[in-house]
């Protein structure tokens, strides 16, 4: 029996997790949403660094209303309406800057939405 190997994960400070299902946009918005990350994250310098996001796709938050919804871990911070220039809106203030974008929070969990 071959051993498993274990993977790896390069360091990050914030894990982002899109819903890309087809419940929460149309004509696959939030996809577009999604890959478009790459080049506003390098633009923002948090495609690598201390910085770093990473980010992932979802296919069901069970929160369908206001789409894109997007999650920010470890913060807790729930946010829809996440349109391109909302995007850039949360890059700049809370992924880089560390403070949530508030008129975009529809849920704040546990992690409480500011740096430590």
């Amino acid at each position: 029996m071959s051993e498993v190997a274990k993977p790896k994960i390069g360091s990050y400070k914030r894990h982002i997790l899109i819903c890309t299902g087809p419940r929460c946009t149309q004509d696959g918005a939030a996809q577009e949403l999604f890959d478009s990350l790459g080049d506003k994250f390098k633009a923002a310098g948090v495609h690598d660094g201390e910085l770093r996001v990473k980010r992932s796709r979802v296919s069901c938050f069970a929160a369908c209303k206001g789409g894109p919804v997007m999650c920010v871990q470890p913060d807790g911070t729930w946010y829809y309406n996440v349109t391109p220039a909302n995007m850039d809106r949360i890059i700049e203030q809370h992924l880089v800057g560390g403070a949530p974008v508030t008129d975009l929070v529809f849920h704040q969990g546990p992690g409480g939405g500011h740096d430590a």
